[in-house]
């Protein structure tokens, strides 16, 4: 008996009882689509919130009165140092718009650019003619380099001027998002028009091309005037927020020592001061968040661990039923020349083949599902290849174990007594 006829035999076995098959293929899916699932849309979301947050690139950094997000008391890319002092007076001081003014004058630093911005309300409703938008689009008030340092690309019209920053004109841009709800495809008509924003008349003077959005940061579902417009309509956070792109990723450490150095001498900081406020790299928020998923991704591979380990005792048991209904089955074989060997080979090709075909199915739908999930959160498509061949692995590591007792307890058996058996 060769091992293909060993191999032929399990087949035809495994298809034979379909019922006691597909209850134990659908275990062992079950635990591979959970697994490959959550990490599927783990990926997904791990894409999306990187290019999400990292805005201005790599080469780019934030400077505010405070973290945006913290989950903790430490901060990741700084050393605290507890030799300088933090005074009361300087908790929560936000930054004035003279003091993000007198930072974009003095930081002079290798052709770095920098932006001050001043954020809005994010609940306005935005209404053309007849037309309006839901009641989630979010201002923000720039300046001319804003767009240029938060990675905004113009579609149809201009940019902010100075001129347009200095005098507070009630002129705006659209994001694609916007644009595409109040203009429908024509959206390039949306420059020059007049638009209405929290009851006041705006001028379009420009369509913002789409950066893609996602769940947690609707980058296109905004409204950009200047920060002095934002500042007049008294609807706006008390702090500015600073942004630099310096001109080369390489630079990034250099020109946040010397903003830090710039804005410290600004907000009259003594030496023996803590900083009283925050820079943030671009890419922070999104290693922050990352961090977090994977978390979730550890938590995910135990769940499925929990299921496999159910899954192959569940196996085991259905392994040890086969070998009882094919007592005689097995003793036919010894009488016939078959040896242990051969009835271990077919009993562990039976459980392997039922194992894997649960691979299969588990990794077909956990990555269909989790894609779908992805979907909603608007992030990208993914394959977890790696996870996808170590679920194969893993479920033929799991036929194995599940299938060597029983296939022992059957090539152990006397011929004599299996071909008695009833």
């Amino acid at each position: 008996m060769t091992l293909k006829d060993s191999f032929n035999l399990a087949y035809r076995t495994v298809r034979s009882n379909k019922l006691r098959t597909g209850i134990t293929v659908a275990i062992i899916a079950f635990g591979i689509m959970a697994l490959i699932g959550i990490i599927t849309a783990i990926q997904a979301m791990n894409e999306g919130l990187r290019d999400s947050f990292s805005t201005m690139g790599a080469n780019g950094f934030t400077i505010a009165y405070k973290e945006r997000f913290r989950f903790n008391d430490d901060n990741n890319n700084q050393k605290v140092d507890k030799t300088k002092k933090v005074k009361k007076s300087n908790l929560d001081k936000y930054i004035q718009p003279y003091e993000a003014e007198m930072f974009k004058q003095k930081f002079h630093y290798s052709g770095a650019l920098v932006s001050i911005w001043l954020s809005g309300f994010g609940n306005y409703e935005v209404h053309y003619q007849n037309k309006k938008t839901n009641p989630n689009v979010r201002m923000t008030g720039g300046d001319e380099n804003y767009l240029a340092v938060n990675g905004f690309t113009i579609e149809a019209g201009r940019n902010l001027t100075p001129i347009d920053v200095q005098s507070g004109k009630n002129v705006c841009m659209l994001g694609s998002d916007v644009a595409a709800k109040l203009f429908g495809q024509f959206k390039d008509n949306a420059v020059d028009k007049f638009i209405v924003v929290g009851g006041t008349p705006y001028r379009v003077i420009a369509v913002l091309k789409s950066k893609g959005s996602s769940a947690m940061l609707r980058a296109d579902n905004v409204v950009i005037t200047s920060y002095n417009t934002v500042r007049r309509t008294g609807f706006s956070g008390n702090s500015f927020t600073i942004g630099v792109l310096a001109s080369d990723v390489s630079q990034i450490d250099g020109a946040v020592n010397e903003a830090t150095a710039v804005f410290r001498n600004i907000r009259k900081l003594l030496p023996t001061d803590a900083d009283n406020f925050a820079i943030e790299k671009s890419d922070k928020l999104a290693t922050t968040f990352i961090g977090l998923l994977g978390s979730i991704q550890g938590a995910a591979g135990a769940i499925g661990l929990i299921t496999l380990i159910g899954a192959a005792i569940g196996l085991m048991n259905i392994m040890l039923v086969a070998v009882n209904e094919r007592t005689r089955e097995v003793g036919l074989i010894k009488a016939l020349g078959g040896k242990r060997k051969n009835i271990r080979q077919q009993f562990l090709f039976e459980s392997v083949i039922i194992s894997l075909l649960g691979a299969l199915f588990g990794i077909v739908l956990g990555v269909l599902i989790g894609n779908v999930f992805a979907m909603f959160l608007k992030a990208g498509f993914a394959v977890p290849w790696a996870w996808v061949i170590a679920g194969i692995i893993i479920c033929s590591g799991v036929g194995l174990l599940a299938g060597i007792w029983p296939a022992v307890k059957a090539s152990r058996l006397n011929p004599i007594t299996a071909l008695r058996y009833e």
